[in-house]
């Protein structure tokens, strides 16, 4: 084909993707309203509403006993779902991507799971289950003094099943893309499984373990619908979300007080996610040039 049979808009020095600068910022002007309506104006509506009465107030509902027993009882779910979420992350994602057998596919599948299930729905699963009344296995570990619903057990079995895909969905294109070149070459060189996995495989998934970690945290701590169902609103058992439901209907401004917490939560997250985010691209990136030199 010649020159001449190519499209007039190459002559002009503009490509098939290019938009006229009228589009351009109208579709940037929705997207910030968007963020502006939807995003940015209820999270300065969150704050604003805690500390309509000043400081005073505000601190006051956060050294509530109630409110200090519910960020306790928040922090111990997360501190014992994001070690064993990690655990199940790293250990999916170095089967899916370093080793080939038998109903991989369906690991991949379950791995995906609860993020098609309704955590509703897996509060009911744990019900019916561990239910005290009614359960598989509720009214034997009643009679051995073991609560698993109602208590904080349920809880974290709760959080764990709603935040296990998280490190496994960030660490598997990584691995992938970073194949198992580094590790069959420090094995050659003698070094033992564990060796491997510290001094070569762990080096390389840091940044998509801590994005993983980050996503896994902010689920965790804001995890609503599993945990009231395995919980309910017994006073003095509810994690932060739960107990920000309960005085919304009592205590407006303690509500949002606490709220606020959840939402400091986010922005931090916000921030470390973008630096990490940043790293995993950058990682990938450097992935594919070694792959195809």
């Amino acid at each position: 084909m010649s020159t001449a049979t190519l499209p007039a808009a190459h002559s002009h020095g503009r490509t098939g993707t290019t938009e006229p600068p009228l589009v351009r910022w109208l579709l940037t002007g929705v997207a910030l309203l968007f963020l502006a309506l939807f995003l940015l104006l209820p999270l300065v509506a969150v704050f604003a509403q805690a500390l309509k009465n000043g400081f005073g107030p505000y601190f006051a509902a956060l050294g509530e006993s109630e409110t200090l027993s519910a960020i306790g009882l928040t922090l111990l779910a997360a501190g014992f779902s994001l070690p064993l979420g990690i655990v199940f992350g790293v250990a999916a994602a170095w089967a899916v991507c370093k080793f080939q057998f038998v109903g991989k596919n369906l690991l991949i599948t379950l791995i995906d799971l609860p993020f098609s299930v309704s955590p509703v729905v897996a509060g009911l699963i744990f019900m019916l289950l561990f239910g005290p009344r009614g359960g598989v296995f509720g009214p034997w570990l009643a009679e051995h003094g073991v609560r698993v619903v109602f208590a904080w057990p349920g809880i974290v079995l709760a959080t764990l099943f709603v935040t296990s895909p998280f490190v496994a969905r960030e660490l598997i294109p990584l691995m992938q893309a970073q194949g198992t070149e580094e590790e069959e070459a420090a094995r050659s060189l003698g070094a033992g499984g564990w060796q491997t996995f510290w001094r070569v495989t762990l080096p390389n998934i840091k940044w998509g373990l801590l994005y993983g970690v980050i996503l896994c945290n902010a689920r965790a701590m804001g995890e609503f619908g599993a945990v009231s169902v395995v919980i309910g609103h017994v006073g003095g058992s509810e994690t932060m979300p739960l107990y920000i439901e309960t005085l919304y209907k009592e205590n407006l401004q303690a509500a949002f007080a606490v709220a606020s917490l959840l939402a400091m939560l986010a922005l931090v997250t916000l921030v470390v996610k973008s630096v990490a985010e940043w790293q995993v691209t950058r990682q990938l990136a450097n992935a594919q040039q070694e792959s195809n030199p």
